[in-house]
C-alpha cells in the first residue's frame, strides 16, 4: 500500500522539477550572462558598425548601388576596395571576402561573409570536424575553420605584407560574420604565429572582430588571445552558445527547435565545472561584447546596452529559449543594433562634453583596466587548472602597459605556468619561453604551431 501511494508522490516531484526547470528557462534571458560585466566605451566599440557594413559589402554585386543601404553614416568607399574574391576564385575553400584600405580610420581590413545556405563548400568547412578538434598552440580549434584560415593566409600573405609595408601606421583588422567569424578568429591565430611573414607587424596593431561567431577554439586559446580577438554577440544569438557538433545542427534544420531544446536541457543538467575541465570543448573566442536590448517579461526592444568582459567560466554556456535566438544571428540586425548602441554612447559623451585631455586620460585608464581584467582572467583560468592558459606575449590590443606592470606580469606568468605538482624554477621558465639575442636581451621564443 505504501509503495502504491509513493508512486504518485514521485511523479508529482518529477513534474514539479520539470516545471521549475521550464519556468527558469523561460525567465532566463541572455542579459543574465553579462549583467555583472562592465559597460563598453565609445573608443573600443567604435569599429563594430563600420565592420558590419564591410561584411555586408561582401554580399553586394555592385558597391556603388548597394541593395542594403546603410541606415547611418557608415558608408563604404568602393574605390578603397582593393581586392574581392568570390566562390570561384576561392575554389569554395572559404567564403567570399574582400580587402578594404580604410584611409579614414588608418586601417587595413579583411572581411569575410557568413554561411551561404546554397553552397556545399560552406557546409564542407563546418562539417570538417569529424575526427575531433585539431590541436594548435597548446589548445584545440575547429579543423575545417583552421584549414579555411590557412588557405586565406597562404593566398593573401604577400598581398597583406605589401599593404602593411606601404602603410606602416595602419592597423590590420580581420572581420567576419558567423562562418566567416570562425575563419577570421582562426586566421588571427595563424597571423600571430607568423608575424615575420607580414613584415614583422607588431601584435598590438592586429585586431579581429568576430561577429556572431561559432564556437571555434578551446578555452585556453579563447582567453590567451583576448588581447587580439573580440567577439560581438547580439542578445539571444544561438550560434555562440551551441555546444553541439555543427554537423548535427545543419543535418537537423527541419527539427532544429526540438534539437535546441534537447541541448538546452543537456547543458542545464551538466555541471559547469565538468564543462571547464574538458580541454576539447570549444568556446566563442576572445573578449566578448554582448549587446542587450530586451528584458524578461517585457514586449519590444529597448535602447541597446553593450557590456564587455574576458570571462572564463560563464562564457555563453547555456542556450536561451527565445523566439529571437535565430533572428539575433542576422548581420542586418547586429549592424542596426550596434549602430544604435554606438549612437547612444556618443550622445552620452556629447552631453558630458569630455575635454580632449580628459578623454586621453580615460583611454589610458581603459587600457589599464583591460590589462588588469585580462590578467585576472588568466589567473582564473590557472585556478581552474585549464592547461596552458598563460599569455605568450604582452597584452597589446590597447596601449602598452607601464614598466611596472610588465615586470609584475612576468611574475604572474611564472606562477600561472606552474603545474599541479612541482612549481617550475625561474631558470626553467626562462629556458622554456625565452631566448637571448645578440645584444644579451631576453626575448620570447617564436611559438610553434
Amino acid at each position: 500500500m505504501s509503495i502504491v501511494c509513493g508512486i504518485p508522490l514521485l511523479e508529482c516531484v518529477y513534474c514539479l522539477a520539470c516545471a521549475r526547470w521550464v519556468w527558469k528557462k523561460c525567465l532566463y534571458t541572455a542579459g543574465h550572462e553579462s549583467e555583472n560585466w562592465g559597460l563598453a566605451t565609445v573608443e573600443e566599440f567604435m569599429p563594430v558598425p563600420q565592420l558590419c557594413r564591410l561584411i555586408l559589402a561582401v554580399y553586394e554585386d555592385d558597391l556603388r548601388n548597394p541593395i542594403w543601404e546603410p541606415p547611418g553614416g557608415y558608408r563604404i568607399n568602393p574605390d578603397w576596395v582593393i581586392l574581392r574574391k568570390n566562390y570561384e576564385e576561392t575554389q569554395c575553400r572559404v567564403p567570399p571576402y574582400l580587402i578594404y584600405l580604410d584611409h579614414k580610420n588608418t586601417d587595413i581590413v579583411l572581411a569575410i561573409r557568413g554561411l551561404n545556405l546554397a553552397k556545399e563548400g560552406d557546409y564542407a568547412i563546418l562539417l570538417d570536424n569529424k575526427l575531433g578538434q585539431t590541436k594548435f598552440d597548446g589548445g584545440y580549434v575547429h579543423n575545417g575553420l583552421l584549414k579555411a584560415a590557412r588557405w586565406v593566409f597562404d593566398a593573401e600573405c604577400e598581398f597583406l605584407r605589401g599593404l602593411v609595408e606601404r602603410n606602416p601606421d595602419y592597423t590590420l583588422t580581420f572581420a567576419g560574420h558567423s562562418l566567416g567569424a570562425g575563419v577570421v578568429a582562426s586566421l588571427v591565430l595563424i597571423v600571430v604565429q607568423n608575424l615575420d611573414k607580414l613584415g614583422n607587424i607588431e601584435r598590438n596593431k592586429i585586431r579581429c572582430f568576430a561577429i556572431a561567431p561559432t564556437r571555434c577554439m578551446s578555452l585556453n586559446l579563447a582567453v590567451r588571445y583576448a588581447d587580439v580577438i573580440n567577439s560581438v554577440v547580439l542578445q539571444d544569438d544561438f550560434l555562440p552558445r551551441t555546444t553541439m557538433a555543427l554537423e548535427d545542427v545543419f543535418k537537423s534544420l527541419i527539427c532544429l527547435p526540438c534539437l535546441l531544446c534537447l541541448m538546452c536541457l543537456k547543458d542545464t543538467c551538466t555541471l559547469e565545472e565538468k564543462m571547464l575541465k574538458d580541454p576539447r570543448r570549444l568556446y566563442a573566442p576572445g573578449r566578448l561584447y554582448h549587446i542587450v536590448e530586451r528584458k524578461p517579461l517585457r514586449i519590444g526592444r529597448f535602447p541597446p546596452v553593450v557590456r564587455t568582459a574576458v570571462p572564463v567560466d560563464g562564457r555563453f554556456e547555456h542556450l536561451v529559449l527565445s523566439c529571437n535566438l535565430t533572428a539575433d544571428h542576422a548581420i542586418i540586425w547586429i549592424e542596426r543594433e550596434s549602430e544604435k548602441a554606438l549612437d547612444l554612447m556618443l550622445e552620452k559623451d556629447r552631453i558630458m562634453e569630455i575635454p580632449a585631455k580628459q578623454r586621453m586620460e580615460r583611454q589610458e585608464s581603459l587600457a589599464r583596466e583591460h590589462s588588469v581584467e585580462y590578467k585576472a582572467a588568466l589567473q582564473r583560468a590557472a585556478a581552474l587548472d585549464i592547461p596552458l592558459a598563460y599569455s605568450p606575449s604582452q597584452y597589446g590590443t590597447f596601449r602598452e602597459m607601464q614598466e611596472g606592470e610588465t615586470s609584475s606580469r612576468s611574475c604572474e606568468q611564472t606562477s600561472l605556468l606552474s603545474s599541479k605538482g612541482r612549481r617550475e624554477s625561474w631558470d626553467e621558465f626562462v629556458e622554456r619561453f625565452f631566448d637571448v639575442n645578440e645584444s644579451g636581451e631576453m626575448v620570447f621564443k617564436k611559438p610553434v604551431s
